[in-house]
């Protein structure tokens, strides 16, 4: 996949009031559910079979990254929610804020090589200056508002979620 491929995301951009229903939806109990233990079964394959086109997350920004396994080098695929900044991709390790990053975070910590969308190679790198961290905040909370919630959430547990920085320099 080429980066005119992967379908881009202006944070600055106003959601639509469907796209606002969908995040109130998430928001609820029903919704956290369905987002914590349904889609991540169905999306790798709803985005996959679709080449991108639609996910769980219907009219939010999801695409696949394809990690290498941090213990078994084996290719590990999930669906993310991402934006630009830039040229580059940003998505978030929130595990919907509970008390651990996702699998996929420790994966590209261990081999920062990964590939999102349908093929396109990138080096993650996680933001660690905090004013970047809240320049960046304020543009995922832009793209999903539950990130908010999902920082409060994980900060009750005592976990910083992480911001990942995808860029395509080697």
């Amino acid at each position: 996949m080429t980066s005119a491929s992967l379908r881009r995301v202006d944070p600055t951009r106003q959601a639509d009031p469907l796209r606002r229903a969908y995040v109130a939806f998430l928001g609820t109990r029903a919704g956290r559910w369905t987002a914590i233990n349904i889609a991540p079964k169905i999306d790798p394959w709803l985005l996959n079979v679709s080449r991108g086109r639609l996910g769980m997350a219907l009219m939010l920004p999801s695409t696949l990254i394809t990690t290498t396994g941090a213990k078994s080098a084996q290719p590990r695929t999930n669906a993310v929610l991402y934006f630009h900044d830039g040229a580059d991709v940003i998505v978030i390790a929130s595990s919907y804020g509970r008390d651990s990053h996702p699998a996929w975070y420790y994966n590209l910590k261990a081999n920062p090589r990964v590939t999102i969308g349908a093929g396109q190679q990138m080096t993650a790198t996680e933001v660690i200056d905090e004013s970047e961290r809240a320049r960046l905040w304020a543009s995922a909370d832009r793209v999903y508002p539950l990130f908010a919630d999902y920082r409060v959430r994980a900060a009750t547990l005592g976990r910083v979620i992480p911001i990942i920085r995808l860029n395509e320099n080697v």
